[in-house]
């Protein structure tokens, strides 16, 4: 056996010989509180005994895991390594006590989904309405954001599925997507607006306004980007970058600002109007990713049902819309 194996061997077996489920929801808390005494008292866990444990699992690791400081802690790169790790651990633990519940009763769960824009206003809110007619005791937690923010949340653990527009290059690793549905994509504007005056509007015509446009490590950034670049156009340089929903819309409702949005994004807004452009941007993909393993819980099988269901919907809505 070599010298590195030795050492994996080692490690493995001092934590597989002293990590308790307890200590891992420990080094959690410490490490999102950054304060001992704080996270042991959100687990109800008295300050001392917290520290022992902590510099036990340091003691038996021989690895120091977090630094200490007047300040308080902050964890060391061994430190995010084993939080990292207690997460899914904890993600573990909680999908079995979810699975051996729902076998009993099938009717409960919890779900942390991560959300994009192409997902917020229609799929997603149809899904979660549907899942909590048939199985009102399952619980869903939404976090909103980029690809780049929720991915990395989806691979630890911290959600168990991610719902929307799906990159165009995907970060496989460790990740299966599921394409649900087509989209394509509309540029808006508020009721009103002197674009919408037009009966044909140019991309040139789009150029000199102002943009409400998404972060650059998005699908839709780049496909807008795409679209300018081929007809020889600058990207609009007076924009705001966002993919705040409620900011975006009350933004466009109050300017004259410009946005380009997946089809069923503007269709939830009356307030809005789409352009009739002469030019395609383009469709987008929107899926479901999820960690690869087949590790899902009950709770997030059902819920993946839901949206298959109403992504099948969706489709039907686009057609008839065309």
């Amino acid at each position: 056996m070599a010298a590195s194996e030795r050492s994996t061997q080692v490690v493995e077996n001092r934590l597989l010989a002293r990590l308790k489920l307890r200590q891992l929801k420990l080094l959690i808390a410490v490490g999102e509180q950054r304060n001992i005494l704080r996270a042991a008292t959100l687990l109800n866990v008295a300050q001392p005994a917290a520290t022992k444990m902590i510099r036990d699992l340091e003691a038996t690791l021989d690895m120091q895991l977090f630094e200490r400081s007047s300040r308080g802690v902050t964890p060391t790169l061994y430190g995010d390594v084993i939080i990292r790790h207690a997460k899914l651990i904890l993600s573990q633990v909680r999908h079995a006590s979810e699975e051996l519940l729902s076998l009993r009763e099938g009717t409960t769960g919890k779900i942390a989904v991560g959300t994009l824009l192409a997902a917020a206003p229609s799929l997603l809110p149809r899904s979660i309405v549907a899942l909590k007619r048939e199985r009102p005791g399952i619980t869903v937690s939404l976090v909103e954001g980029t690809n780049d923010k929720l991915m990395p949340m989806l691979r630890v653990g911290d959600l168990d599925l991610v719902v929307g527009r799906l990159p165009e290059f995907r970060e496989r690793e460790g990740l299966v997507q599921e394409v649900l549905y087509e989209e394509p994509v509309s540029i808006v504007v508020r009721k009103g607006h002197p674009l919408a005056e037009l009966s044909v509007v140019k991309l040139a015509d789009l150029q000199a306004q102002e943009w409400i446009m998404p972060p650059p490590e998005t699908s839709l950034r780049r496909q807008l980007e795409q679209s300018f670049r081929k007809a020889k156009l600058e990207l609009p340089v007076r924009a705001v970058e966002s993919v705040s929903i409620l900011a975006n819309y009350t933004i466009l409702r109050e300017t004259d600002m410009v946005a380009a949005v997946p089809y069923q994004v503007a269709d939830a807004q009356p307030d809005l109007v789409r352009l009739p452009v002469n030019f395609d941007i383009g469709y987008g993909p929107i899926g479901v990713t999820l960690r690869s393993g087949g590790d899902t819980s009950p709770a997030t099988n059902y819920f993946l049902a839901m949206l298959r269901r109403v992504a099948a919907e969706s489709v039907a809505d686009l057609e008839a819309a065309k």
